[in-house]
This record gives C-alpha cells, sequence and structure tokens, in this order.
C-alpha cells in the first residue's frame, strides 16, 4: 500500500478540479448557498424563483447547491459562473431578483452591480 502525501494529495485535488471544469465549462452554472443560514435568510424561496426564471425562459443551465461558506451576513448567495468569465457572486438576494440575474446576467452578460458582493477568477 502506497502512503499518499500532501503534495500527491493537492496533485489530485488539482487535476480533479481540472476534470469537473472542463465537464461544464459549456454550460453556464447558477450556485445557490444552502446551508442552514442560507436557507434561514430565504434561499430555497430564490432557489424556486431561479427555476422558475429558467424554466420560462427555456434556458439549459446547470443549477447547483452549495453550504455555508461563512459569509451569512450576505445570504442568500447566488453565484453565476459563465464560460471563460470570472465567477460572480450576488448577495442578500430575493427571489424578486431572480429575473434581474437570469435575464441581465445569465442571458445577456450584463453583472447585476447592486447585488455584487464577489467576483472571482477561473481555476
Amino acid at each position: 500500500m502506497k502512503l499518499v502525501n500532501r503534495e500527491d494529495l493537492k496533485k489530485y485535488r488539482e487535476e480533479a478540479q481540472k476534470e469537473i471544469f472542463s465537464r461544464n465549462s459549456e454550460n453556464t452554472r447558477v450556485i445557490v448557498g444552502m446551508g442552514t443560514c442560507g436557507i434561514a435568510a430565504g434561499a430555497r424561496e430564490v432557489m424556486a424563483a431561479i427555476h422558475e426564471e429558467l424554466n420560462k425562459r427555456n434556458l439549459e443551465v446547470i443549477v447547483d447547491k452549495t453550504g455555508c461558506i461563512g459569509m451569512c451576513e450576505q445570504e442568500p448567495l447566488v453565484d453565476v459562473q459563465k464560460p471563460g468569465e470570472p465567477r460572480i457572486t450576488y448577495g442578500k438576494v430575493k427571489p424578486a431578483d431572480a429575473a434581474r440575474i437570469i435575464v441581465g446576467h445569465v442571458m445577456h452578460g450584463n453583472i447585476v452591480d447592486d447585488l455584487v458582493i464577489a467576483r472571482f477568477e477561473e481555476i
């Protein structure tokens, strides 16, 4: 049995991240924070509104959920990750904001600046 060190683990992690990213690199992803703090702040309703907007417009978008990332005061959090563009994190999102995010950002590439709390470059 081979022992695995930190460098091996780091290498495996990087390879897995690249594989996951390449699988999803053609599709836009919307990620909703569904940790306890997000749910308490209304993330379920936001998730439902996002699904409704996507279905209404017949858009093929990957919708995922994630747990708490430590920004509880900004919940509900919604990330939009379009291929080849920085990931944008929106904070304090309300169900009424779902249409603005889907139509503005996902469909037309216009970031909804008043809701942005972070921007992350791709891996």
